[in-house]
């Protein structure tokens, strides 16, 4: 039996929208569109995505029959070149143009009441961006869920380390779909089976043959070609400046693109007079549910997404909206106590520093590394700066698990690989009192090592009364060293993921310092080159000098919030 006051929803039709281009053969996109039955008009969500129109990010979002049945056409696009639409697919380059289009195409769809929204993640999050960027008259409120705005800083590099795993494998994804269009099934296979078992022994893994021979024109080797923030980076990017329009943000603080949301959400509410929502569960990238990693998070983790979409779509595209209530803008998931609390705005503060300090030992020992709110936490601190040693062997790289770039992504217990001896671990005495972490830790470490380039990973974990070290959060970044023979350390500031969790007194915080973090992220070869131009053959090993006390006072600041 239908639930009073929805709407049952008929089969879907497909429907073609007929692009003219300036030149040459008319480009034609196809859309699914899923009409609720009842007399309208109707207001329209749009979704534009490009891994088939019948998936509609199911993997997240409920199916558009659910979103139709509550009073809204939805349309569900083939990107250009994607699917069965025509043209040929440029990663993110027609997205503007034909979202605009688009956009005003579903307004005068049959019992449009002519207003739009768009909805979708990853992928289908940009292009809402890049639709919004043209300001088409009839879009009135968007979702853009996990997009990684800035696509140098956010998507394909990470404080100047290469997330490989994500990065290689979506590339791989999309070049396997280009071999089906194209009906070239040796491809195809090719690049499929390297997907599911990415080819990292290959001479240059960032450049496996596989993505060479089958798909030599990858937007993967162009972002490759271009590690620094240029002109390429900055064309890419959605021009939001002129933007004003209601959006609803949606993050999870272990998925790989939340500073993305984060920028994002900082630019419209410090440009923006419409209303901006923001909602960071504690998901990876998918799915979204209570279970994240090796972590149940309750039920409460469980999605509130499609519920909260109909609420901000009904809001902005309907003659008689559903009342937003009082309810905070900012709604953050914190783990821990497990439920979802409201702010104002997302937290700004300059953060409580815990400074690290051993007696040298602290790749060799759990008890020798101390992570402490005092900066002198040795009985006896001695005069000169206290170090210690990270020996980087590329033959066998600290191990990447969970954390935002991670497959799987999310907390897991990192017991045995922090007790690697190329591991410096910094340890917390049990917490007497409770303590809230909201927002961005940052770490600052100063470093010296004998190569022209060196990867730093940091990882902020809390140690349970049973012994496991779940991870909170953790940042990458890669540091040029040009002047290898000075023996003075340098400075190296790294932001971590953002990250919102309770400790309970007894629990101990846990920071843990590496020279890689494979095969999230590319190794560093030492050499100087970047990841896709160095072979494997030619990595050297890396010796990394952490200094730390009272000359060279390496710290991590902690976000904490009062009780």
């Amino acid at each position: 039996m239908l639930t009073p006051g929805l709407y049952a929803v008929a089969p879907p039709q497909t429907l073609t929208l007929v692009l003219p281009p300036p030149e040459g053969e008319a480009i034609r996109l196809d859309a699914d569109v899923y009409y609720p039955i009842g007399e309208g008009p109707f207001p329209v969500l749009l979704m534009r995505q490009p891994y088939g129109r019948a998936i509609a990010s199911t993997v997240v979002y409920a199916h558009p029959t659910w979103y139709a049945s509550h009073g809204y056409i939805v349309v569900i696009q083939d990107v250009r070149g994607r699917g069965t639409s025509g043209g040929e697919f440029d990663l993110f380059c027609h997205e503007a143009n034909d979202g605009y289009a688009t956009v005003q195409w579903a307004a005068n769809l049959p019992q449009s009441n002519g207003k739009v929204g768009m909805y979708g993640f990853s992928y289908q999050g940009m292009t809402q961006l890049y639709a919004a960027a043209k300001q088409p008259p009839a879009l009135k409120a968007i979702a853009p869920a996990m997009v990684g705005y800035d696509l140098y800083a956010d998507w394909a590099y990470e404080n100047g380390a290469l997330p490989l795993q994500i990065g290689l494998g979506w590339a791989l994804q999309l070049a396997a779909e280009t071999a089906r269009l194209k009906e070239d099934s040796i491809a195809y296979q090719a690049l499929r089976q390297a997907a599911r078992t990415l080819p990292l022994g290959d001479a240059v893994p960032a450049r496996p043959e596989v993505l060479k021979t089958h798909a030599p024109d990858s937007f993967f080797h162009q972002w490759l070609d271009r590690p620094q923030p240029d002109d390429y980076w900055q064309a890419l990017k959605p021009n939001l400046a002129e933007v004003n329009l209601p959006m609803l943000h949606i993050g999870g603080w272990y998925d790989p693109y939340l500073r993305g949301n984060l920028r994002l959400y900082e630019q419209m509410v410090s440009q923006s007079s419409a209303p901006q929502e923001l909602w960071i569960g504690p998901w990876g990238h998918l799915p979204w549910s209570r279970r994240v990693g090796a972590v149940n998070f309750g039920p409460e983790a469980d999605s509130p997404i499609d519920r909260l979409q109909v609420r901000w779509f009904d809001r902005f595209l309907k003659d008689s909206p559903s009342d937003p209530g009082d309810q905070s803008p900012v709604q953050l998931f914190v783990m821990g106590v497990n439920q979802w609390q409201g702010r104002d705005r997302w937290p700004i503060n300059s953060g409580q520093p815990f400074y690290l300090s051993s007696s040298g030992l602290a790749g060799m020992r759990e008890d020798d590394g101390v992570l402490s709110p005092h900066l002198f936490q040795l009985p006896t601190q001695p005069a000169s700066p206290s170090e210690d040693v990270i020996v980087h062997d590329p033959w066998r790289p600290v191990p990447s698990m969970g954390g935002h770039c991670g497959l799987p992504a999310g907390p897991f217990d990192r017991g045995l690989i922090d007790s690697r001896a190329d591991v410096l671990t910094y340890t917390t005495a049990p917490l007497t009192e409770g303590l809230r972490l909201v927002g961005t830790a940052i770490a600052t470490l100063f470093c010296r090592a004998d190569a022209s380039s060196f990867d730093l990973s940091v990882v902020l974990s809390e140690v349970h009364d049973d012994g496991r070290v779940i991870n909170l959060t953790q940042g990458q970044c890669r540091v040029d060293n040009p002047d290898v023979a000075n023996l003075s350390p340098q400075r190296v500031t790294l932001p971590l993921q953002p990250t919102a969790a309770t400790l309970v007194p007894g629990q101990r915080l846990w920071l843990s310092v590496a020279a890689s973090c494979f095969p999230a992220y590319a190794v560093n070869s030492g050499t100087g080159a970047r990841p896709g131009d160095c072979a494997q053959i030619d990595y050297r090993i890396i010796t990394v000098t952490l200094a730390h006390g009272a000359v060279y006072p390496s710290c991590v600041k902690l976000p904490l919030e009062a009780e």
